[in-house]
């Protein structure tokens, strides 16, 4: 079934899908600073209306993959060339006066966030804390009593402390639950499969000839994005760049990127001025298609993340497992795994590389996503259901057949899981 559903024309696809499909992607954008952010952006925790539970079942377990809350720039690279291009334009007379207003302002602000590059923020806490309490007041049945829960996080310092976050909140909730935290390199083979030890890191064939040879995220950038707009309201004359490691399209991508992120550690209008709004969805267009190329195609390495969920899925059914599993982990990771499953739609392969936007946006990977299967059983007799949770809302998977409204046989979902694993056996 597995490989009939994924090798379906485009034209198909948006037929299974067309709930998912976003042709308001870019307007929402233009319209949301946050979301215009990407993956850089802080979580914003809604209220979401759930569907009612169907009768005669409850929840009794929860597996959840959540990303590491708000952080510095994950790379020092961010805050050195942003830097070291303003300070090499500022010596030869080469800033426009916003250029020069924005070289002041990085002066006096970039020390302590270069210094803590890749580290948790105070807000990450705060957002991991939420989630938790979210998830609590969702789902109390299955956190009642003197439960268990495992949490493992990634060995990322900021994974560790987000976990830490989510796992004292719950505590608060109630007292009574038994956490088992860890954070091992072993840990890594499920949690961050890409990262985990090289003697045991997995490769698996990939889909052969299903994907279309898109364009380059290079020429993808440089026709989305005006770099004389953009750097000319910086620069007078932005040649230079081309002699810096990277070049131009570096700036660009580093400028985003520290626009989108410096927003989870102070006040949004610090830097707001230095890209108008219209070039910001440009390049979050651009940073988008970059980051569907990179996860999309990393998508084959999140299978043993895809078995650890199954596994430990069916020993709480069996009665042998904990009533929740908690995996604390990196964008990267969440995004190619839901590309892996199709979730909303965001795995489709697109006819253009225009066309991505409409089924992947980065701005559903914040700081601190999350997602969760929730499990079901029946009062009596009958098959064990779940739902998926995407950062808080009912989330779709195309790829099977619901019971009703957002609710899955867990069966049917193993189907689909031991088809990927069929089709696409581990590389040895």
């Amino acid at each position: 079934m597995y490989n009939r559903i994924i090798t379906l024309t485009a034209g198909l696809l948006a037929v299974l899908c067309a709930n998912a499909q976003n042709y308001n992607a870019l307007d929402e954008v233009k319209n949301d600073r946050i979301k215009a952010s990407g993956m850089e952006a802080p979580y914003t925790l809604r209220e979401n209306a759930l569907t009612a539970t169907p009768e005669g079942y409850a929840p009794f377990y929860v597996s959840h993959y959540g990303r590491h809350g708000s952080r510095y720039a994950s790379s020092s690279d961010t805050y050195k060339t942003i830097r070291k291009a303003l300070r090499e334009a500022h010596k030869k007379d080469n800033l426009t006066e916003l250029g020069e207003s924005f070289y002041e302002r990085y002066e006096a602000f970039y020390k302590i966030p270069l210094t803590n590059t890749g580290d948790l923020v105070p807000l990450g806490c705060q957002q991991h804390a939420a989630i938790a309490s979210y998830i609590y007041d969702a789902f109390p049945e299955v956190f009642k009593g003197s439960c268990k829960v495992v949490a493992r996080a990634s060995t990322s310092q900021r994974c560790i402390v987000s976990m830490a976050a989510f796992c004292t909140s719950l505590q608060k909730k109630n007292p009574e639950i038994e956490i088992n935290l860890s954070s091992n390199h072993m840990g890594m083979c499920d949690i961050v499969p890409a990262s985990a030890p090289s003697d045991f890191r997995k490769k698996f064939e990939g889909w052969g000839k299903d994907r279309k040879d898109l364009e380059s995220t290079e020429s993808f950038s440089r026709r989305t994005v005006d770099y004389d707009a953009v750097l000319g309201r910086i620069f007078k004359d932005y040649s230079f760049l081309k002699e810096l490691e990277g070049g131009e399209k570096e700036m660009i991508d580093e400028l985003y990127e520290f626009l989108g992120n410096y927003q989870n550690y102070e006040d949004v209008s610090l830097f707001e001025d230095v890209v108008v709004p219209e070039q910001y969805c440009a390049m979050w267009e651009a940073a988008n298609y970059g980051s569907f190329m990179a996860d999309y195609d990393a998508r084959f390495r999140m299978i043993p993340l895809l078995a650890d969920i199954v596994s430990k899925g069916d020993a709480a059914i069996e009665g042998e497992g904990p009533a929740a599993d908690l995996r604390f982990g990196h964008d990267y990771i969440l995004e190619a795994f839901n590309c892996l499953l199709n979730i909303n739609g965001c795995g489709t392969i697109p006819e253009t590389a225009d066309e991505v936007k409409y089924w992947f946006q980065s701005y559903n990977i914040p700081m601190a996503a999350n997602i969760q299967f929730v499990l079901y059983k029946p009062e009596k007799s009958g098959e064990i259901l779940f739902k998926l949770l995407w950062n808080g809302a009912e989330a779709t998977l195309p790829g099977i057949k619901p019971v009703s409204g957002p609710y899955y046989r867990w069966n049917d979902f193993k189907a689909l899981a031991e088809g990927i694993f069929e089709a696409h056996p581990e590389v040895l």
